[in-house]
Formats: C-alpha cells, sequence, structure tokens
C-alpha cells in the first residue's frame, strides 16, 4: 500500500502526498485527481517495471488471453497531453506471453524435422511403399535363378545371331576354319538364302515326282506310277486361306536341301548329302502312305524320285525367249530302310 491507493490515510494535496490537502468536499465514491494519476503512472512504465498489485476494494482488472497483443490507448493522461512523435507503443505484451503464442509454430516446425519414425503421436502417418512387383517380388533363391535363365538366353540369342550372320556373310577367316560348326547349328532349321533379293530370281516351276516298287502280301511286286507331289501340295493349298507350313514348304524344302548337297550326277558333295537324301526319302514314302499307294498290306521296298522344272512364260512386252520342253531329273532307286518305314508309319499314325 502507498500514498496513491484509496485506502491510504496520507492527506492528498495538488502536488503529490504531503501537500495541503484539497479544498471543498470530496464525494463519496471519487476519485481524486492526483490518484488517478498515480494509478495511471505505473502503465507507462518500460519492460522492466514490476505490475503494481491492485489496492484493496479495487475492481479488478481482466487480464487478456496470452498471446493476444494489448493495444494501448492514447496516453491522454500524460502531463504532455499526448504521446511524442516518433515514440514506439508498448503493447503491454511480456515475453513468457510471447514465448507462449510462438510456441505452436515451434512444435509444428520441429515435428515436421523429425524422421517419421520419431514423429510425435497424432501426427498423419507415412504413405505405405509401394508393393514389389515382377522379378523384384521373388524370394533371393528365385531371383538368383531367373538371373541366371536370362543369362543363358541373352548368350544363346548373342550365339545364334552371330552364327547367322557368319552364315550369310561373304567368305572369311572365321568361316574357313570354323565353317562345319557354322553349317551344324544352321542347318537344317536356320537355313538362310538370298533368292528373294537375287537380281535374277526363281523364274522355273519344279514338279517333285515319285513312284514306288511295292511288295504285296503274296510275294508279288508291282511298280506304282508317278505322284505328282508338288500337284497335290498346289490342290490342296488353292482356295485354302490358311495352309500350313508343311503344305507349303516341306517338299519344296526337301527338294531344295537335296539339290544343294549333290552334283548334277546325283553324288553327295559334303557330309550333308547322306542326310538330305534320307530326309527326301522319308518325305516320299510319308505322301505315298497318305495317297494309299502301298495298297492293304503292302510294303514299299523300293522309291525313286524325280523333278520336272519348266520355265516360266515371259510377259507379252518382253523379248526374252525361253525354252518350253520340261527338264526331267531322275534320281537312282532308294532301297527303304526297316526303320525308315516303321519311323513313317508311327508318324502317319500319329498324324490322323
Amino acid at each position: 500500500m502507498d500514498a496513491y491507493d484509496e485506502g491510504s490515510n496520507a492527506p492528498h494535496g495538488p502536488d503529490g502526498p504531503g501537500g495541503p490537502p484539497r479544498e471543498g468536499p470530496v464525494s463519496a465514491g471519487a476519485v481524486p485527481e492526483d490518484a488517478s494519476r498515480a494509478e495511471a503512472a505505473p502503465k507507462r512504465g518500460g519492460q522492466g517495471s514490476a505490475a503494481r498489485e491492485p489496492a484493496p476494494g479495487s475492481p479488478a482488472i481482466e487480464t487478456p488471453p496470452a498471446g493476444t497483443p494489448h493495444a494501448r490507448t492514447p496516453d491522454a493522461e500524460s502531463p504532455q497531453g499526448e504521446r511524442s512523435q516518433g515514440e514506439t507503443p508498448h503493447t503491454g505484451t511480456s515475453h513468457a506471453e510471447m514465448f507462449h503464442a510462438q510456441a505452436p509454430h515451434a512444435e509444428t516446425a520441429v515435428a515436421h524435422s523429425l524422421p517419421p519414425a520419431e514423429a510425435p503421436p497424432g501426427s498423419s502417418p507415412a504413405a505405405p511403399a509401394p508393393a514389389l512387383t515382377g522379378i523384384a517380388a521373388l524370394s533371393l533363391r528365385h531371383q538368383i535363378a531367373a538371373a541366371f535363365a536370362l543369362a543363358a538366353v541373352a548368350v544363346v540369342a548373342c550365339v545364334h545371331l552371330g552364327m547367322v550372320f557368319l552364315h550369310v556373310a561373304p567368305s572369311n577367316t572365321v568361316t574357313k576354319q570354323h565353317g562345319r560348326a557354322i553349317d551344324e547349328w544352321i542347318y537344317p532349321e536356320f537355313e538362310q538364302n538370298w533368292k528373294l533379293f537375287a537380281p535374277n530370281p526363281l523364274q522355273q516351276n519344279i514338279d517333285v515326282q515319285v513312284r514306288a516298287r511295292i511288295r504285296t502280301p503274296d510275294g508279288g511286286v508291282t511298280e506304282t506310277g508317278w505322284y505328282d507331289l508338288s500337284a497335290l501340295d498346289g490342290a490342296a493349298i488353292d482356295g485354302n486361306p490358311l495352309p500350313s507350313h508343311t503344305q507349303q514348304n516341306e517338299l519344296r524344302r526337301a527338294w531344295d536341301f537335296y539339290a544343294g548337297t549333290h552334283d548334277n550326277e546325283n553324288r553327295p558333295v559334303g557330309l550333308r548329302g547322306s542326310l538330305s537324301e534320307r530326309y527326301l526319302r522319308r518325305v516320299a514314302l510319308l505322301r505315298l502312305d497318305r495317297e494309299g499307294a502301298e495298297g492293304k498290306d503292302g510294303v514299299a521296298e523300293r522309291v525313286q524320285v524325280r523333278s520336272r522344272t519348266s520355265n516360266v512364260r515371259p510377259p507379252e512386252w518382253s523379248d526374252e525367249q525361253v525354252s518350253d520342253k520340261p527338264v526331267l531329273r531322275e534320281l537312282p532307286w532308294w532301297t527303304v530302310p526297316e526303320e525308315d518305314l516303321t519311323d513313317t508309319r508311327t508318324t502317319e499314325a500319329s498324324a490322323r
């Protein structure tokens, strides 16, 4: 309690405590002018001034919540009457209130800076990792097996492309030293040729024909006529929108294989001559059995194959002159081994 409180018994004068008392009666409940000035004085204190406790019996002063700036009204009760120009107004916010006001923002910044494992409770959970697919979803053992399988496929593909390139490339040192290995890899499934891009493509029709000597059940021997196998294949393809690969290429490729491995005297050239001969003989036996040339319970003992080559007539506007007389090439009679008959019957039975 000090001299400026209402409950003080000290005489109040116009010049402060201790001065001569104000003349005239004082009404009950009225606050002297000096007392109002004394109450206003602590409000102009700086940040270092302590807050004055309210006097007993004075109305309580409501304190705004933390973080709310205290707007100061113009200092009308100051001796000067108004604030001096350029003075910074004091909002009345203490350091503690400013700290509490900035605390939520600081907590948010700290929460964002923490790793997901150390995120405070109540924060949004991290997005789940995407599910693994493909080889990554397999176990380590299966991933290793898949890697070895892919590596093996890549190696085989590279080797095959290299073999095909060496096969179609002009003669060089590699093909001269390893020609046999290249041929064994390419023939007969992957044979390549340049006939489609030749300057003068084939302009001939080649018909492959076959006949056989059949041993009948009574021990006799009969000879069949010539079966035009190429004409039979052509009739099966004609009108068929989706002919099979066998109908189009089996017989033609068998004859080309034989012609490319034998000279004009039908003598084999190289190691593939006997293979091409056996392949053509088996194709002929399959076609004879399909046409029923052996008859009931008959057995083909020997077969003979020939080709009939005729030139394609040039167009009317061309001056090219070609012979229209067909050229025949007859092969010798081949004795049919027992294994060829067995394989032929097994293949035909499975096809049916």
